[in-house]
């Protein structure tokens, strides 16, 4: 049931205690670190929850139990009426194919699949009465009937009360499994009614065993995935997928260090056009990823490679670069980087914001 799972031996071991001393609650709430695997912990134990035969065995393989619900955000599609409220059941389809390629994901793989990369996913009123219709249902299969929310903060507050009145008065034998990412923006009540269990970030060794058996990295470089995902199963796999858009920004960095320790006023202005080409969510990750690799410089400088958290092409260029971020300039840098952020989010222009960054850069390099 848990062969998925990464680390996380404590949380399952927990989880089984509730069950074996017949004090598993009504309603858990797994929080915890992105990452970290709340879902795929949640989607184990709705298994062992509901496995009693053979034939239950079969069903769970594919995520068809008749006694496991999904809720979860959805979006609205151009296709459906003006009236409607989405439901997960709109979205059945694409949710399995989802969970079926493995219990790690993330929202915007999740809009993707829904085909709705810039909307916003919520969980509708509409939700919440298919819930109460399904769990007022007997069990097709004489065990717990499992209900497993992901994402519960994302229910509109009509869909809140609704389900605030399901875990107050819970149907017989059955479970809820709430999924939360922002806890705090749950209802008070409704966080009063569950069971929190606080889920912990990955440790290293966990991270580097699944990079080498799951995805066939060598020892060295799963360690050095381990150390940058920081804890986060979702941040190795990023770290292994977003290879060009580093590859680019590293490239960029580079370019603007060299410019600005050179002095090359007109070049720097034609690497800060080239930066306003970018899109404004692309220029903030370009700066995000810029602010990190400051970080990373600076850190490198004390010689303790625990404490660095780059790549390989990230570290080569390190080694002759980072003397020049020190304890005169680190902070300016940083201030500088989150000043450009601000500036590109409130729709100042790209070309004076990068342009007038990338000057100040040539400063800042030299200070002492």
């Amino acid at each position: 049931m848990w062969n998925e799972v990464i680390g996380q031996q404590e949380a399952q071991a927990r989880l089984l205690q509730l069950e074996n001393e017949q004090r598993l609650p009504h309603a858990l709430m797994l929080c915890g670190p992105l990452g970290a695997g709340k879902m795929a912990l949640a989607m184990g134990f709705a298994k062992h929850l509901l496995n009693r035969n053979s034939n239950d065995e079969a069903m769970l393989a594919k995520w068809e139990h008749p006694d496991l619900h999904f809720t979860f955000p959805t979006i609205k599609l151009p296709s459906m009426s003006a009236d409607h409220k989405p439901v997960s059941d709109d979205f059945a389809k694409e949710w399995n194919q989802l969970i079926t390629a493995g219990p790690y994901f993330t929202m915007n793989e999740w809009l993707e699949q829904m085909g709705g990369e810039n909307q916003q996913a919520i969980i509708t009123a509409g939700e919440s009465d298919a819930l109460i219709r399904k769990l007022s249902l007997k069990s097709s299969q004489g065990g717990y009937k499992v209900s497993l929310i992901w994402l519960p903060e994302r229910m509109n507050i009509e869909c809140a009360n609704k389900i605030l009145k399901l875990l107050e008065e819970p149907p017989h034998h059955t479970i809820f499994l709430l999924v939360c990412e922002e806890p705090e923006r749950l209802l008070e009540t409704i966080r009063s009614r569950v069971q929190r269990v606080d889920i912990k970030r990955l440790a290293d060794d966990d991270i580097r065993e699944a990079l080498v058996s799951r995805r066939g990295l060598t020892e060295e470089n799963a360690q050095r995935v381990a150390r940058m995902a920081n804890g986060s199963w979702l941040k190795a796999l990023e770290l292994l997928t977003i290879d060009s858009e580093n590859e680019l920004f590293l490239d960029m960095f580079q370019t603007l260090m060299r410019l600005a320790y050179m002095r090359k006023v007109k070049e720097l202005k034609t690497w800060s056009e080239r930066m306003s080409s970018m899109g404004r969510e692309k220029q903030k990750r370009f700066l995000e990823y810029f602010l990190r690799l400051i970080r990373e410089n600076f850190m490198y400088n004390f010689q303790n490679p625990e404490l660095c958290y780059m790549s390989q092409r990230e570290e080569d260029f390190a080694k002759n670069f980072a003397r020049f971020i020190n304890e005169a300039n680190v902070i300016p840098i940083n201030n500088l980087a989150n000043l450009a952020i601000r500036d590109i989010s409130q729709n100042a222009n790209g070309k004076i914001v990068f342009f007038d960054f990338a000057l100040q850069m040539i400063v800042l390099l030299i200070s002492k």
